[in-house]
């Protein structure tokens, strides 16, 4: 804000900007939805919500403006999309770092070549974007490291992504790594009210294939309502409907990303303990797997897979929570003690209390810690790093 209480007048052009990016985006609503079920099979209910989300996003991004004033911009920022949910990456990343005044220079998956077609086409009116399809990520990832205008590099993946971005942090002044979501986890105290907490399970584990990083793997229930809740979400998961991706009411299409299918069966392989309730898998056709457990593996997963674990207390629940290197996302239901909410949070970057929603809200916080992300800033030779759920808006510019 101006002297006189009044935004300036290079804001008010940056929302104009954010305005029109989310008027050609929703332009492209259409071509978006067909070249995501021919990309990686993403179903045209789910790519739908998601243009309408990012389109939402970018025209309130005033809501954001609390986070840039009065701050310097970093320069150009650089990001690998990853395969899912582009359009949501670009109006989270892209709207924060043109109301920041960055450059925003972004590359996509090679799962998603007709996607990134579009976006890049529909990115060509707006300087403050710059799409470098179809540059391989490696050699993307290079360049960022030589060119010295590029201050800031988001990057996800396996760990072993981030342990390498991690040893060139003196090339940048920023490196955001979001790193594997591993198996997020919701957990079900003995106050909770089992509708909505299967529903919400069921929602969030199988929701667009279980093909996003805050999708549920885990759901810990107290043994008080663990069968009531446990065939609600056998009820609900036997009514999704896998098929063509173009159909208005599939929820799941094929699973066309060979990676997460991989992920997948060996998930399976390595449950050898469990009991598998539903599920199957027919090359690229994978109907969504429930299975029952105390004991399992760590795993870095994608795809629609779900274990229910049965526990006894509060007690339980913490420990079966909290053992995992991958401190990503936890949601709870009922009503945790002090002590187990604030483990809660000194573990997962975010946790959600009695959450009702469908698609995550973009302006929630992201980000996880331990294994699952990490930021390190460079100010002059120190280095700090930390974890933990950010806001992008607030991550890209600096004080003065």
């Amino acid at each position: 804000m101006g002297k006189d209480g009044k935004m300036e007048t290079k804001m008010i052009d940056r929302l104009n900007t954010c305005t029109k990016l989310a008027e050609k985006i929703a332009g492209a609503k259409e071509s978006l939805i067909r070249a995501a079920a021919e990309d990686a099979g993403f179903p045209k209910k789910i790519t739908s919500i998601e243009v309408d989300l990012s389109v939402e996003h970018l025209k309130t991004m005033e809501e954001e403006t609390k986070y840039v004033e009065g701050k310097k911009p970093y320069g150009v920022v650089a990001a690998v999309f990853p395969y899912d949910a582009p359009t949501v990456m670009l109006a989270r990343l892209g709207g924060a770092a043109i109301i920041g005044g960055n450059r925003l220079r972004f590359s996509f998956s090679s799962l998603t070549p007709r996607t990134a077609e579009i976006v890049t086409q529909l990115v060509v009116p707006f300087p403050e974007l710059e799409s470098v399809y179809p540059k391989d990520n490696r050699i993307f990832g290079k360049e960022c490291i030589e060119d010295p205008l590029v201050r800031v590099l988001f990057i996800s993946g396996a760990g072993a992504v981030g342990e390498y971005y991690k040893n060139f942090i003196q090339h940048f002044d920023r490196i955001f790594f979001a790193g594997p979501g591993g198996m997020p986890v919701a957990t079900v105290f003995k106050d909770a009210d089992p509708e909505k907490a299967s529903n919400f399970i069921t929602t969030r584990a199988f929701i667009n294939g279980g093909q996003y990083c805050t999708t549920l793997k885990r759901a810990l229930i107290h043994e008080s309502l663990y069968d009531e809740i446990k065939d609600r979400i056998l009820e609900r998961t036997g009514k999704i409907k896998v098929g063509d991706p173009m159909e208005e009411d599939t929820d799941i299409g094929p699973i066309k990303a060979r990676r997460t299918r991989i992920l997948m069966e060996n998930a399976i392989k390595s449950c050898k303990d469990a009991k598998i309730l539903c599920g199957s898998i027919e090359g690229e056709w994978i109907k969504p797997f429930v299975l029952e457990a105390t004991k399992y593996p760590d795993l870095e997963l994608f795809g629609p897979f779900l274990i229910l674990h049965r526990c006894k207390d509060e007690d339980e629940i913490l420990k079966a929570a909290i053992n995992t290197k991958y401190g990503f996302l936890l949601a709870y239901f009922g009503t945790p003690s002090d002590t187990t909410t604030k483990k809660f949070k000194d573990h997962f970057g975010m946790v959600h209390n009695n959450p009702e929603f469908k698609f995550t809200p973009l302006r929630l916080p992201f980000g996880g810690k331990g294994k699952s992300g990490w930021i390190l800033t460079r100010k002059n030779n120190h280095v700090e790093m930390r974890d933990g759920a950010f806001i992008y808006s607030e991550e890209l510019v600096k004080e003065d």
